[in-house]
């Protein structure tokens, strides 16, 4: 894909892209089409390799075609019948609506690009110990509301992102698995039941199609919505958590403090002597944008009603692709950023004791303890940085 708007856009490469989700359209109907005939539903004869007879040539067709009908599963199928024949004709879609097409492809591209999103958080979690280990007592100034604060250490700082981005990989593993979505034209099962014999052999039939895709089984969920929410709220948690490296990094990296440097940097177009912190910019643009897209898809869900969603429904696969992507690409440009992080900890502790006085709490303290001030005024700053370190090796550990 190309997006102009969204410079990186080709770090996501396919994923969430209009020819994965053509892709995944046709693998759910590939499936179903197995199970009915694996289940001896439908006879052998209607058993075809339905992915061989679509390809991401077909998508501009199908896209001009699903606005007649308000989904791009109609044209699919239309395209599919004029190429399969025979019995696969008659038992192609047999039991399912648009709805489920759609929702479990959705699921199918939401799972590999969550499966890259956790995969960058793994590698960020690595840079980062890392990087905590080497610097970990390495004077440096806090600030709070923008103004300088009392001493710290550069390994709080990091580990103050890296606790962050074990928040996010938290929330991304407390999410469900992705479901399968085998409800029929109402969610009751109707079509399958009637095909299956029994209402037993119908959900078996559900299941049996989430496991040839790699799906949880599930319920039918046409207007219960948190998995698509839930998922909308974890990325942008990942997102909040690498906006606030990036933030960081754009202040370190003002000439006047000179504290971090992005390997690289951008050009600037009329200022030759200007680096731009591009990476950090760009991450901070995706940490902006993110939360609106979440808040559509929450608004999309409260719109539910009745069986079937009347634009709700319809609002959630633009934005849940667009929120993805973007956070797919703010992964990659964290990686690369923290992996070419430079951290000049002369230039810390110079621009520390350049502030001056800070100690004045300190002071306040010993008078008030009546003991000598001690461990520099920093705190409890070694062992919170270690807690850290060790939640962080236990997420990979767990994670492997």
């Amino acid at each position: 894909m190309t997006d102009l708007f969204w410079p990186g856009d080709q770090r996501a490469g396919d994923l969430m892209s209009d020819a994965a989700f053509l892709a995944a359209m046709v693998a759910v109907e590939d499936a179903w089409l197995a199970v009915l005939v694996d289940a001896g539903v439908a006879p052998a004869a209607a058993r075809a390799d339905l992915t061989a007879k679509v390809s991401a040539a077909d998508t501009a067709v199908i896209a001009a075609g699903a606005e007649a009908d308000g989904n791009p599963v109609i044209p699919l199928l239309s395209l599919l019948r004029d190429r399969a024949g025979g019995q696969t004709v008659r038992w192609l879609h047999r039991g399912l609506t648009s709805q489920d097409v759609i929702d479990t492809a959705l699921m199918l591209c939401l799972r590999d690009s969550l499966s890259r999103v956790g995969s960058e958080i793994g590698m960020q979690t690595r840079i980062l110990i890392r990087l905590v280990e080497a610097h970990h007592c390495a004077p440096m100034l806090a600030h709070t509301l923008t103004q300088p604060a009392l001493p710290s250490t550069v390994g709080v700082k990091l580990a103050n992102w890296l606790s962050g981005l074990l928040d996010a990989a938290d929330t991304l593993a407390a999410l469900p698995a992705p479901r399968v979505q085998a409800g029929g034209a109402a969610g009751t099962l109707a079509a399958p039941t009637e095909l299956a014999g029994s209402p037993e052999d119908a959900i078996a039939l559900s299941d049996a199609l989430a496991a040839t895709l790699g799906l949880a089984a599930a319920s039918p969920w046409h207007t219960t919505r948190s998995i698509i929410t839930g998922s909308g709220d974890a990325l942008v948690t990942c997102c909040d958590a690498w906006g606030h490296i990036a933030s960081d990094v754009t202040i370190g990296t003002r000439t006047e403090i000179g504290e971090l440097t992005e390997a690289g940097g951008g050009r600037s177009s009329t200022m030759p002597h200007k680096i731009n912190p591009v990476l950090s910019v760009l991450i901070r643009r995706a940490a902006l944008a993110a939360p609106p897209l979440a808040a559509t898809l929450h608004a999309a869900s409260a719109a539910s009603v009745d069986e079937r969603a009347d634009g709700g429904w319809h609002a959630e696969w633009a934005t849940l692709r667009t929120l993805t992507r973007r956070t797919v690409v703010a992964a990659a440009q964290t990686s690369e950023l923290l992996a070419g992080l430079v951290i000049d900890t002369e230039r810390a502790a110079a621009n520390l004791a350049a502030v001056g006085d800070l100690l004045a709490e300190q002071r306040l303290m010993t008078e008030l303890t009546g003991r000598p001030a001690r461990f520099g005024y920093t705190g409890a700053t070694d062992l919170l940085v270690d807690a850290v370190l060790q939640r962080a090796r236990h997420y990979l550990k767990e994670a492997t």
